[in-house]
């Protein structure tokens, strides 16, 4: 079972103005699910290796309302909302995960807001911990990463998101060096292989028999 806590990727953000001396508020796709017919939706963590963000992947942790903090580009000092304070929410829908933040009437709230309406940021993201994952060769080949179970630590908007669904690239691992990740597939392509080889042997024997 994997314990990486990794910043992955999600889509564009919106905000909407409040009423009367309400808050802005933020919402955004902090993650999209794999897609077949939207490419854009698995990241190429290496040259043979993709990533996919499984459905499913978020159920347990909406289920268990998790502690999740609202921050900008992953920082911790730049909170903009925490669901335990109810200044932000959290749901799932076919595409992914989405947030809602109300934002805090303050310089880094305001300072946002105003990036936001300039376009100068524009996509999401979500930190968690990988609880349940698995490795797959799809039909061409190529071999994928499904992340299917995850706890989440925070999302919000990013200066840099990762999906090609979200228009930028940039990837982070703040506990985990993705050599693990390179070292846990690589252990799974070398067990693929020996067993296919053991098969192959086998189907041999029963031919010269």
């Amino acid at each position: 079972m994997a314990t990486n806590r990794i910043y992955s990727f999600g889509g564009n953000i919106d905000l909407r103005a409040g009423d009367d001396g309400e808050p802005n508020v933020l919402t955004g796709s902090a993650a999209v699910f794999y897609r077949d017919d939207e490419p854009g939706t698995e990241f190429t963590l290496f040259d043979n290796l993709t990533e996919r963000i499984m459905p499913g992947a978020f159920d347990r942790a909406i289920s268990e309302r998790q502690d999740v903090r609202g921050l900008f580009n992953h920082d911790s000092s730049q909170v903009l909302g925490r669901t335990a304070a109810g200044t932000m929410q959290l749901s799932l829908t076919n595409r992914g995960l989405r947030y809602e933040i109300q934002l805090p009437d303050s310089t880094l709230g305001r300072d946002l807001a105003e990036s936001i309406r300039r376009g100068d940021v524009t996509g999401s993201s979500f930190g968690f911990i990988v609880r349940d994952e698995g490795f797959i060769r799809s039909g061409d080949g190529d071999d994928i990463r499904e992340i299917r179970d995850v706890d989440l630590f925070d999302v919000g908007p990013v200066t840099y998101p990762a999906y090609k669904a979200t228009e930028a690239g940039l990837r982070a691992d703040d506990s985990r060096d993705m050599a693990e990740v390179r070292s846990a597939w690589t252990s799974w392509r070398d067990e693929a292989i020996e067993a296919r080889r053991r098969e192959l042997s086998k189907e041999h024997e029963a031919l010269e028999l």
